[in-house]
């Protein structure tokens, strides 16, 4: 990230801007359950644990408005109020996990890999610098690259449950719903969630 020229020519640009200098952290967030889905954010120090649960509903979570928590140690850690800030947190090598849904959970790890001091890239509490590609799936009826997904498949069948666009169009399960529109988000299949897994800001 360091040597990224557009990351560069944006860190310039913010320090033409009226904004004033801060600690800014370097946060990793990735998905509890696999490598596939992870976000690179360059957040302000004085942000809040509540801005970083609201950024990660609107990217990747929010499905039907339930409950969160940050904790040291995951489910039977120590739980962490979501007023703290992100610099009285970050210190060392400590992990975070963000857990949403106490039924079908999704957990996020969180860890900063560095900081700097310097004008925040947005006025926002943080900027998204980068993110996983979309995770590459084959249609189950043709090997061709899926698009839609089908929870039905996946939980009565056990199999992945992705469909082509045409294979999409006439498929037969419909006791949970017809197929969805596959999305970037560890969240997709779980609950209610469809997405649309894009960036709010």
């Amino acid at each position: 990230m360091a040597s990224c020229p557009q990351r560069q020519a944006q860190i310039a640009a913010a320090a033409q801007s009226k904004r004033k200098p801060e600690t800014l952290f370097y946060l990793r967030m990735y998905d509890a359950y696999g490598p596939d889905f992870w976000l690179d954010l360059e957040v302000r120090g004085s942000a809040t644990l509540k801005d970083i649960d609201s950024y990660l509903r609107a990217i990747w979570l929010e499905c039907c408005g339930h409950l969160s928590q940050f904790s040291v140690g995951g489910w039977s850690g120590s739980e962490i109020g979501k007023s703290r800030r992100v610099d009285a947190l970050f210190k060392g090598d400590v992990e975070v996990t963000h857990i949403y849904d106490f039924g079908t959970s999704s957990e996020t790890k969180i860890k900063a890999l560095g900081q700097r001091v310097g004008v925040p890239l947005s006025a926002r509490p943080m900027a998204l610098m980068a993110r996983n590609l979309m995770p590459e799936a084959q249609c189950i009826k043709c090997d061709q690259p899926a698009k839609y997904f089908c929870m039905e498949c996946m939980i009565e069948d056990e199999t992945p449950g992705t469909l082509c666009e045409q294979h999409a169009q006439n498929h037969p399960h419909e006791d949970y719903g017809e197929p969805v529109e596959l999305v970037n988000s560890p969240r997709l299949g779980m609950c209610g969630y469809t997405g649309p897994a894009e960036p709010p800001y």
